[in-house]
């Protein structure tokens, strides 16, 4: 599949500072920022600075440093967060099935409560 990123997207506005954030965290490939619809006392997103469309792609797509970058992000966030003692979840939606809602790969990284479990059987 041939992935079109759109620079429109909201996410690529803060990446370019036309909307403002919440920064927990800032790389030089990545940015992390609180959710502004937190669904568990810590949710904090984080994405690649890079033009990328959804995890895949950036598994494909990206450099190395880029995937190191990103990848020790998440663990920085995890730990300055606390969320390694109790434990947390880390989301990525992708596509329409996925019920992604912007274009721009972005972790979820959620803790700080027991979270339930992550998908209920289907019906």
């Amino acid at each position: 599949m041939a992935y079109v990123y759109d620079d429109q997207n909201i996410f690529a506005k803060i990446l370019r500072g036309e909307i403002p954030n919440d920064t927990v965290l800032e790389t030089e490939h990545t940015l992390a920022f609180r959710d502004i619809q937190p669904q568990a006392p810590v949710h904090v997103l984080v994405i690649p600075k890079g033009p990328y469309v959804c995890y895949d792609h950036f598994a494909q797509a990206a450099s190395d440093a880029e995937i190191v970058d990103f990848t020790r992000a998440v663990g920085q966030i995890c730990k300055s967060e606390g969320l390694q003692e109790g434990g947390y979840r880390v989301i990525s939606n992708a596509g329409d099935a996925g019920v992604q809602e912007v274009p721009h790969l972005h972790l979820h990284v959620l803790g700080g409560r027991g979270l339930g479990r992550m998908l209920q059987p289907a019906s």
